[in-house]
């Protein structure tokens, strides 16, 4: 097998196939890019079995042919070309030859036969959505997801496609976000919990707005965007009932600029308990005085910011590193944050949204003390 291709355009498809390959994998092949040439079209797939990729970029071959090739080592060698066409030479005792301008780099592949065969789309559901809708509902869900592995559905986002609608929630119980999609065509009403690495490698694939099929059926996902197909296996595990945390009747409301806030709980935080990091927000007709303590210090910090807040003044504790992480993804200047009593659940909303999008971020206090 040979063939001809740009360094630049190979490595640009690796880099998206890279992801899917993990430092410490189960099987050694795991390591390995698949590449199979097929009339001028090399597809590269690369897989960690909870994850796979499959990518396409064109080449110039005499023949077509199939092998696996350590991903390590072809990676480091392109990222280190000039943009130039190389070609690549298989042998038949799988000797794999790198021929660039500056010269000849030799490796040895693997048998294409171990490598693990891509999830089949068979029974699935479909629909089609643009990229940044996607990219924006995993940028606002996936940092709120659970690292505990004994809540398994938790570590995961959740997708609730409900025939015009489409949901992604996210929580840990600690906080929870929910970014709904409106005016959508479908006869769908499905639940499917999708691994948060999985998502992270969808976002970072998208390099251009496109539009995304989106497959799926019991076992897997498929998001499908130009000649890149991401496949993910959903987690096999019950969501919680998550609606019933979120208050309903919030009469406190206070409106401040996102950024102020962000910048000034950054700096309180410093003051707080390393244990529970909690800054209490004291709300009044026009202000709100963030403060901290730790008392097994004797630190402790106070600002004041200018709000409109609407309702009986108000003292509510929370995690300064969830508030903080929640106002980093939102993206208007001004946020409204909506509150009932000092031990229930305070909401986060931006000022302004697009039509058909619904951003609901919601963080449970800390309760009072240190």
């Amino acid at each position: 097998m040979r063939f001809e291709v740009s360094s630049t355009d190979l490595l640009k498809q690796l880099n998206i196939a890279s992801g899917a390959i993990n430092p410490n994998p189960v099987l050694p092949i795991m390591e390995d890019f698949l590449f199979d040439v097929v009339d001028n079209v090399l597809t590269i797939t690369s897989t960690n079995l909870e994850t796979t990729i499959v990518t396409q970029v064109d080449v110039t071959a005499d023949e077509n042919g199939i092998i696996a090739i350590p991903a390590k080592i072809l990676l480091e060698t392109l990222k280190a070309l000039p943009e130039q066409p190389v070609t690549i030479t298989v042998d038949e005792n799988r000797g794999v030859k790198i021929l660039s301008a500056f010269g000849v780099y030799k490796l040895s592949g693997d048998a294409a036969d171990d490598f693990p065969n891509p999830p089949e789309e068979d029974d699935v559901e479909t629909l089609s959505l643009p990229s940044r809708k996607i990219q924006k509902g995993i940028i606002n869900t996936v940092f709120a997801t659970s690292s505990d592995e004994l809540r398994l559905a938790m570590t995961g986002v959740l997708i609730q496609i409900d025939f015009t609608k489409l949901h992604f929630v996210a929580t840990d119980a600690h906080k929870l976000v929910k970014f709904t999609l409106g005016n959508l065509k479908t006869d769908i009403a499905r639940s499917l919990i999708i691994p948060k690495k999985g998502l992270n490698l969808v976002r970072n694939a998208f390099s251009e707005e496109c539009d995304v099929t989106i497959s799926f059926n019991k076992a897997n996902i498929f998001f499908s965007f130009g000649r890149t197909k991401i496949i993910c296996r959903l987690i096999d595990a019950k969501y919680p009932e998550y609606s019933a945390v979120i208050p309903v009747d919030n009469p406190h409301e206070a409106m401040m600029n996102r950024k102020d806030f962000l910048s000034s709980l950054k700096r309180i935080a410093i003051y707080a308990n390393k244990s529970t990091n909690q800054v209490l927000l004291n709300l009044a007709e026009k202000s709100m005085t963030i403060s901290a303590q730790d008392l097994d210090f004797s630190n402790e910090a106070t600002e004041q910011l200018n709000c409109n807040f609407t309702g009986e003044p108000m003292t509510i504790g929370f995690n300064a590193k969830f508030l903080a992480e929640m106002l980093a993804v939102l993206e208007t200047d001004d946020i409204r944050l909506q509150l009932s009593t000092p031990s229930r659940a305070g909401i986060l909303v931006p000022t302004e949204q697009d039509a058909d999008e619904n951003l609901l971020m919601l963080v449970m206090p800390v309760m009072m003390g240190n």
